[in-house]
C-alpha cells in the first residue's frame, strides 16, 4: 500500500481541510466537491484524511463490511439472515477510487461469471459502491464522469442502498459513503443533479504567497526523499487529528443549536435565493459538525458563518445582473443577515 502524505503536513488550503474533516465527522453532510487548479493538493488531502481515519468494526466474511452494531434494516441480506451471532473484526475505513473509464457493471456490481461457469450457480460480484460502503468514494475529474454512471450514483446517494436487477439477479445491499469529487472547472461543468448531492463545495487556488509556496515544496521534497521518516515525524500531529475526529463523532448528537441559528440559516438561504430546503439542512449539519470538532456545546453564528461559503456556493443560481463570484455574493449576504446595521 502506498504511503499517504500526512494530513497535518498539508500547508494552506484551510477551507478544504475543514470541509473534509466536517464530512468525516458527519457522513450525512453529503460529501465534498473540491474544484480548482491542478497541483493544489486536492487528491493529496483526500487520501491523507482517509489514511488517518480510525478502523471500523465489520462482520467477518461480509462482502459489504456491514457494521455489527447496525440495526437489522441497515445490514445486507447475508448478515440479516445470519442473525446477530456473527464474528467481527476491525479494518481500515475503505477508500475507493472510481476511475473515469469504469463500466456500469464495475460500479454497481454484476454476475460473478467465474462461479456461473465453474459451478453453474448465479452469484453476485460486488462493485465499487459495495467496496465504498462506510468509507469514502473518491472521483477525480468528477465533471468528466459519464452520464450513466452519474445516474447510478444519484440513485444510491438518495437511498443509501444499491439495487441491482440483471441477468436473473435481484440484489439489494447498503451503500452509504462519503462522496468526494475533485476536478478542474475549465474542463467542464458538473451536472446540476449531481452537484446538488454534494453537501460542501470548495474552491482551491494556487498559493500566491512566496513563503507558503517555498514551505509546500520543501515539505513535499522531504516526503519524497524518505516517506517513512516523514510520516513518523508527523505521526503525533496526525494522531491528534484522529482523536479529534473520533471525539467529535462521538459527541455529535449532543451538540445543541443556539436559539437564532435556524432562523439565520433560513434567512441566509432566502436572501441568496437557493432552491429547496437542502441548503438550510446542510448548513445546520455542517455547523454542528464544526462545533463538535471545536469542542463546543452548541452551534453558534460563528460556525454558521464559517461553513456558509462551502455549503452554499454551488447552490446559487447564476445572476446575469451580478457578475461577482458566488463567494462574494455569500459574503454580502452574511453581512446583511448576520451583521445587520
Amino acid at each position: 500500500m502506498a504511503i499517504a502524505y500526512p494530513f497535518s503536513a498539508i500547508v494552506g488550503q484551510d477551507e478544504m481541510k475543514t470541509a473534509l474533516l466536517i464530512a468525516a465527522v458527519d457522513q450525512d453532510v453529503g460529501g465534498v466537491l473540491v474544484f480548482g487548479d491542478r497541483g493544489t493538493g486536492k487528491s493529496t488531502a483526500i487520501r491523507a484524511l482517509a489514511a488517518l481515519m480510525p478502523n471500523i468494526p465489520v462482520v467477518t466474511g461480509c462482502p459489504y463490511h456491514c457494521d455489527p452494531g447496525s440495526p437489522t434494516p441497515g445490514l445486507c441480506a447475508q448478515c440479516e439472515n445470519g442473525g446477530k451471532d456473527f464474528k467481527t473484526r476491525e479494518q481500515p475505513m475503505p477508500v475507493v477510487d472510481l476511475p473515469l473509464g469504469a463500466t456500469e457493471d464495475r460500479v454497481i456490481g454484476t454476475l460473478d461469471l467465474e462461479k456461473a461457469l465453474r459451478l453453474g450457480e448465479k452469484a453476485f460480484e460486488p462493485g465499487l459502491l459495495a467496496q465504498a460502503h462506510r468509507g469514502f468514494l473518491y472521483i477525480d475529474e468528477v465533471n468528466l464522469l459519464e452520464d450513466h454512471i452519474v445516474d447510478a450514483l444519484l440513485d444510491v446517494a438518495a437511498s443509501g442502498e444499491n439495487v441491482v436487477e440483471r441477468e436473473g439477479l435481484s440484489i439489494r445491499h447498503p451503500a452509504r459513503f462519503v462522496l468526494v469529487g475533485s476536478g478542474n472547472p475549465e474542463e467542464g461543468e458538473l451536472r446540476p443533479q449531481l452537484l446538488d448531492r454534494f453537501g460542501l463545495s470548495v474552491d482551491v487556488r494556487t498559493p500566491t504567497e512566496l513563503d507558503m509556496r517555498v514551505q509546500i515544496v520543501k515539505l513535499r521534497d522531504e516526503f519524497e526523499r524518505d516517506r517513512e521518516a516523514f510520516v513518523k515525524k508527523w505521526k503525533r500531529k496526525d494522531s491528534a487529528v484522529r482523536r479529534k475526529v473520533e471525539k467529535a463523532r462521538a459527541q455529535l448528537n449532543d451538540i445543541d443549536l443556539a436559539p437564532d441559528v435556524l432562523e439565520r440559516a433560513a434567512a441566509l438561504c432566502m436572501t441568496l435565493g437557493t432552491d429547496g430546503l437542502r441548503g438550510e439542512l446542510t448548513l445546520v449539519r455542517a455547523a454542528r459538525a464544526l462545533a463538535s470538532l471545536e469542542g463546543k456545546a452548541e452551534v453558534g453564528l460563528k460556525q454558521l458563518r464559517q461553513v456558509a461559503p462551502s455549503v452554499l456556493r454551488h447552490r446559487l443560481r447564476r445572476d446575469p445582473l451580478d457578475e461577482s463570484g458566488s463567494t462574494t455574493r455569500i459574503e454580502r449576504a452574511l453581512e446583511e443577515v448576520l451583521d445587520p446595521a
